[in-house]
């Protein structure tokens, strides 16, 4: 690479990186980057002629610099940019108007009228062929909306990608038709086909929210489900934290009878049994309210016509039908069905009744766990006293 070169380079990198906005997602340093990258590649493959190859790499580096001035008419900008920097590298002005010429021919719309131009321009749209056009193709939408310059809706972009695809654009360079064309026609075939699958869910949507319009109680409906479902994850957590909280405590009595309790046979271990009566106690009183919060309630399991009659029982409720034979619940059942807000009573009732459930379970809970973590403060603070009043070192301290 030669001294120029690097010098644009580091220019460029420069003014892109520190003087260009920041809402520039897209025509950024990372795009000067590619189009660089790309001529060179086309570059390997086509010779412009002499003088031409340094021409294009500098109008590569340059060719966006002038959006750090803003998006109107930033061809001519960046030729500013471009004159100014390459005079004070001491460039001949024809190769400085050939670099600027390059440049032009950036802009939108704009005919080739040499190989060189075809270079450039196809180096400019190499992205189009390449796996992660979506992405940058996403980076110029945002861009777009966030300089103000245009706002599309992701199906509109796509529209317009895919018309630009059609009628828009094409590779001048056989390299780039060899190479990039059939990546450009994946795309497309992608932009397609991501149509086509968005038309199918918006009819579908279309008619979900038909079907919602035509059916008023499906968000009832929804609410009993959705109230159902958090009743019945906020009983399993509540089964859970208890269920931990028993093993535990199981775990801590097995290790305190089968290490601690064994020592206290010895009179020089006497010091240890309070210590250990507390730790036993919180922990037999934590299981035990832990048993409680789980433990389930009996219920009689039977109903009679007139409970049906006067829309008495709940009939969602295995323990009000367990020990019912089978023909008489689903004669039942059907008087449920029947009876629009004899339903919609029974599923309130259901709710209430497992929200009172579960409030006797998070009640006796909070009192597992306060309990628990008063018995461990309470046990190490009584061991701690013991040991220091009373332990082996003491006592010898207290022997005549």
């Amino acid at each position: 690479m030669s001294k120029l070169l690097e010098a644009t380079e580091t220019f460029a990198s420069q003014v892109l990186s520190e003087q260009l906005d920041p809402r520039f997602l897209y025509h950024n340093l990372r795009h000067t980057q590619r189009v660089v990258q790309g001529t060179k590649e086309l570059l390997a493959h086509h010779d412009p002629g002499p003088g031409d190859a340094e021409a294009l790499l500098l109008a590569a580096w340059l060719h966006d610099t002038g959006y750090t001035r803003g998006c109107e008419k930033h061809e001519a900008s960046s030729c500013d940019i471009a004159r100014d920097f390459l005079s004070g590298q001491k460039l001949s002005p024809e190769r400085i108007d050939r670099v600027c010429d390059l440049i032009m021919a950036t802009q939108r719309y704009h005919q080739p009228r040499d190989l060189a131009e075809e270079i450039i321009r196809d180096a400019d749209a190499a992205h189009l062929g390449q796996e992660d056009y979506p992405e940058i193709s996403e980076l110029l939408r945002e861009e777009l909306e966030q300089l103000g310059v245009a706002t599309y809706t992701p199906e509109t972009w796509r529209e317009a990608n895919i018309q630009m695809f059609r009628t828009e654009h094409h590779y001048y360079t056989a390299y780039a038709q060899e190479h990039w064309q059939p990546g450009k026609d994946k795309n497309v075939a992608h932009l397609l086909k991501e149509g086509k699958k968005r038309k199918k869910i918006a009819k579908k949507e279309a008619l979900k929210a038909q079907l919602k319009a035509e059916s008023p109680e499906r968000g009832i409906q929804t609410m009993y489900r959705v109230s159902m479902r958090n009743h019945l994850k906020l009983s399993d957590i509540a089964d859970t934290k208890a269920n931990i909280l028993l093993s535990v405590n199981a775990i801590i009595i097995s290790l305190v009878i089968a290490n601690l309790i064994p020592k206290l046979d010895n009179p020089s271990n006497d010091y240890l049994i309070v210590p250990t009566l507390i730790f036993i106690a919180f922990s037999i009183g934590s299981m035990t309210l832990s048993i409680l919060a789980t433990r389930p309630n009996i219920t009689s399991g039977e109903f009679t016509k007139e409970d049906v009659a006067q829309r008495k029982v709940n009939l969602l409720f295995f323990g009000n039908f367990h020990k019912m034979k089978l023909e008489e619940y689903e004669w039942a059942m059907q008087e449920l069905i029947k009876d629009k807000q004899y339903l919609y009573d029974t599923l309130t009732k259901d709710l209430y009744f497992l929200g009172l459930v579960l409030n006797r379970k998070y009640k006796l809970l909070r009192w597992t766990y306060t309990l628990f973590l008063i018995g461990m403060i309470l046990s190490v603070l009584a061991f701690f006293l013991a040991l220091k009043y009373y332990g082996p070192d003491r006592l010898l301290e207290l022997t005549p």
